[in-house]
């Protein structure tokens, strides 16, 4: 019987972690489902998450903001094949999307050989110096959720830096309480305090939800920030 995807990635990062390198397991899964014919849905070993559709949570917020991205600069992390990425540049963004992963952003560039988003293979904890304060809109979608602490708090720390001047971070996570560290993961929920660890420097809370399905669900957080907050602008 094959192994379920779940199961498949928490053996990863397992084992990923017995080696002390944190994030070398996203290389593997990539690498391993490509090697193993499951570079498109529904083929050979699946990536979780692999969906051809935007995250929900980014969706609705971006028609609820109505978006209009023409003249300014998006960067999406931990991209994967890229379906965050290619809505924002569909909105008008001029996007740049970056994975950890080699394998996951040569397929990103083969899954869409006409699109206008530059996919760029590089590490969150020790991103580009000229990507500091360069983009208007950042989005965080369920990376962070994937790592463990280390290096989690250090990965939270480098994402509210690179948002220019009066632009916006989203954070969208897997919701927990204190002692959801104790959870086998991945995914670790994020309590509201590594949320609220997002607005480093001149960033600040514009909203942060938790949102649910019903009440057993622990949900999911949608955190809004900018460096100008309040003032709507992304």
């Amino acid at each position: 019987m094959p192994e379920p995807p779940e199961e498949r990635v928490r053996r990863l990062a397992a084992e990923s972690l017995t080696a002390h390198d944190p994030i070398g397991w996203f290389e593997r899964l990539y690498a391993e489902t490509a090697s193993a014919g499951g570079s498109e849905p529904g083929e050979g070993p699946a990536i979780p998450w692999d969906r051809g559709t935007p995250h929900p949570l980014l969706a609705d917020w971006a028609q609820e903001r109505r978006l209009a991205g023409a003249g300014r600069r998006a960067l999406v992390v931990g991209c994967g094949f890229g379906r965050d990425a290619e809505f924002l540049a569909r909105l008008g963004y001029d996007t740049v999307a970056f994975d950890v992963s080699s394998t996951a952003v040569e397929e990103a560039r083969r899954r869409h050989p006409t699109s206008p988003v530059s996919y760029v293979t590089a590490d969150l904890l020790d991103p580009p110096a000229d990507w500091v304060g360069a983009y208007d809109l950042v989005v965080e979608s369920m990376n962070v959720q994937a790592l463990p602490d280390p290096p989690r708090a250090d990965a939270i720390a480098r994402i509210g830096p690179l948002v220019a001047p009066g632009g916006t971070l989203l954070v969208i996570q897997v919701a927990g309480d204190d002692d959801a560290g104790r959870v086998q993961g991945p995914p670790w929920p994020l309590s509201r305090a590594e949320i609220d660890a997002f607005a480093t420097g001149d960033l600040r809370p514009v909203r942060i939800e938790r949102l649910r399905n019903d009440a057993d669900d622990p949900g999911r957080w949608r955190a809004e920030f900018s460096s100008a907050a309040g003032d709507g602008r992304t």
